[in-house]
């Protein structure tokens, strides 16, 4: 009996229903006349509120109910979720599901309110982004049912609990590896850039199509065919590649509630991605106070596992980053020279110049790229109209921040360091321009 009880939920229409014989009781001081129906309405109420639960528990195993979800979740994406509820019952029902989500997204007020006619099956489908890496477990499912009397609501659960893993973004890792290999559709954002020279490894000999270069006629073969043909050529390969990214303080910045190094953990997925699908060799570093992760480039078919794996069980650090130690893992372990792709975030030129010397030192042996973040909202900020003096003071202390990001990359070009200054949104975009114009350019 009492665990009948339990799952028993009086709604707000009981209550109104309730309180209107309440107040027509009290009434009947004022008019007699009234008892006589009150104790009608009464003992009705009584007999419907009895009906409608013992319906709802003779029905109550009639529902089925589960939950659908990916292996994993994608960092930064929205991941669908599907929920399939069955009425077996020759009822109709009114139902409210609340699903028990993940108590990362800080919700307790997620439920779906539907209507399931006899015998009829019903999926309900919503999003989830997640922003943090890590498991995120699933609850249960409670399925709150009502007749159309709506006097009585009984709970169901269903055990549904589960628990899925959020990695970094597979989703944007496809996304961009098609734009990247795409030979024929024009993707927007992505650069086509001219190849300079001829370094590069030979491939094919094949027919002349239009645009292609005539430099490249290979007047041998177009003798022997009777018809244009030329040479083409692809990029080196074999090429190493490592994504350095610092875990220190400054990276723990937010930005549509993801941290910057979640943006860099992203990001260096989706390039290792391509840079093994364009046969280049990939590797991982990361440090903040004390070097963390090493991982060797390689070219190896379980190579973007085991950067998945390592992206996947990165934290955060409450330090600063010590580039010294940086600098000499780095001597000890690449011995050849590589494009290495730095993560990291300078507030000031003074935090740039802390770093610039062992930059400068990384950069006489290997191709660097530094990658920092500009203050979008800062120059969403500064682009408004001051609507008071107070304003115009803090849109120019605004414009000072914006100008030393700039000040940052001119200073980097100076020493021949190559820079990315980018919106953490517009990030693996950039990086991916980046690289296939370093890559048509033969530098690496």
């Amino acid at each position: 009996m009492r665990n009948i009880f339990k799952d028993i939920y009086l709604p707000i229409r009981f209550f109104i229903w309730g309180s209107a014989i309440v107040m027509l009781f009290i009434s009947c001081y004022a008019f007699p006349f009234l008892l006589i129906p009150s104790e009608i309405l009464l003992l009705l109420f009584l007999a419907l509120v009895t009906t409608d639960g013992i319906t709802l528990n003779r029905i109550k195993n009639n529902f089925t109910c589960s939950r659908k979800t990916s292996k994993l979740f994608n960092l930064g994406d929205e991941n669908p979720v599907e929920i399939s509820i069955q009425n077996k019952s020759n009822l109709k029902i009114n139902c409210v599901m609340i699903d028990e989500i993940p108590i990362q997204f800080q919700r307790r007020d997620f439920e779906f309110k539907i209507v399931l006619n006899a015998n009829e099956k019903q999926t309900i489908k919503y999003e989830l982004r997640p922003t943090y890496r890590g498991a995120y477990h699933f609850g249960k499912i409670n399925l709150y049912i009502s007749t159309f009397l709506g006097l009585i609501q009984y709970r169901i659960t269903f055990n549904e609990s589960t628990t899925v893993p959020v990695y970094p973004s597979i989703l944007q890792m496809k996304n961009m590896e098609m734009r990247a290999m795409s030979k024929i559709s024009q993707f927007k954002g992505i650069k086509k850039l001219r190849r300079i020279g001829h370094s590069y490894e030979f491939e094919q000999i094949k027919n002349y199509n239009s645009g292609d270069d005539y430099r490249s006629i290979n007047w041998k073969a177009t003798g022997r065919k009777s018809e244009l043909m030329v040479n083409q050529y692809e990029d080196e390969r074999s090429q190493q590649i490592y994504f350095l990214i610092d875990k220190s303080r400054s990276m723990r910045l937010p930005f549509h509630d993801m941290s910057l190094l979640d943006y860099s953990i992203n990001t260096s997925l989706v390039m290792a991605n391509i840079a093994l699908k364009k046969q280049d060799k990939a590797g991982l570093i990361t440090f903040s106070s004390t070097m963390e992760t090493i991982i060797k480039a390689e070219k190896t078919t379980s190579q973007l596992s085991k950067i998945l794996n390592s992206l996947y069980r990165e934290k955060e650090s409450k330090t600063e980053a010590n580039y010294e130690i940086l600098y000499s893992s780095i001597r000890n372990s690449i011995r050849i020279r590589s494009l290495l792709i730095l993560f990291t975030n300078f507030e000031s030129t003074y935090a740039m110049e802390r770093v610039l010397p062992v930059l400068r030192k990384l950069s006489r042996f290997h191709l660097l790229v530094v990658v920092f973040f500009e203050n979008s909202e800062l120059k969403e900020f500064s682009a408004q109209d001051p609507q008071k003096i107070s304003d115009i003071y803090l849109q120019t202390i605004a414009g000072k921040f914006i100008s030393e990001k700039e000040q940052i990359v001119a200073q980097l070009k100076v020493y021949g360091i190559q820079s990315i200054l980018t919106d953490p949104k517009n990030l693996s975009l950039n990086l991916l321009n980046k690289y296939l114009e370093l890559k048509s350019r033969g530098m690496i």
